[in-house]
């Protein structure tokens, strides 16, 4: 593997860049999972599409924390797993409260479909998250 794959893929590292290119992998990962949710609950179980929003977007914020603690963000500003989960948590509340706000707006108020609202919406929850996690929990300068 050249030196350049190395350090985009596997080496740890600080550099803002390389972590928002690994971030958008593993938010692609966190964002097939909550996009097949929603479309499974809202579709199969005829669930409203904010409930099944809620659900799995959850589900996504879990995929992505384990994926993005494992390869992106290793160190941490706490050193308690708990607690840590708990701000990384807390900052997707505040991406859900967007996510659900945005959903809504595209859905029920511009008439877009909500499979097409999700994907707008992802883009932007995405941004808020990644700096939300980066400046406020891993960043350890």
């Amino acid at each position: 593997m050249s030196l350049f794959l190395h350090k985009l893929l596997v080496a740890e590292t600080d550099n803002t860049l390389t972590q928002m290119f690994r971030y958008l992998i593993v938010g692609g990962i966190a964002f097939l999972a909550d996009y097949s949710l929603l479309y499974i609950l809202t579709e199969g179980l005829h669930l409203h599409y904010l409930l099944s929003a809620t659900v799995s977007f959850v589900a996504g914020l879990i995929v992505n924390y384990l994926i993005s603690t494992l390869w992106i963000f290793r160190h941490s500003k706490l050193n308690n797993r708990m607690a840590e989960f708990a701000v990384y948590a807390i900052i997707g509340v505040v991406g859900l409260l967007f996510n659900n706000l945005l959903m809504y707006l595209f859905t029920d108020c511009l008439n877009i479909h909500y499979m097409l609202s999700k994907l707008i919406t992802a883009a932007l929850v995405m941004c808020w998250n990644f700096l939300g996690r980066k400046y406020i929990l891993f960043n350890t300068k």
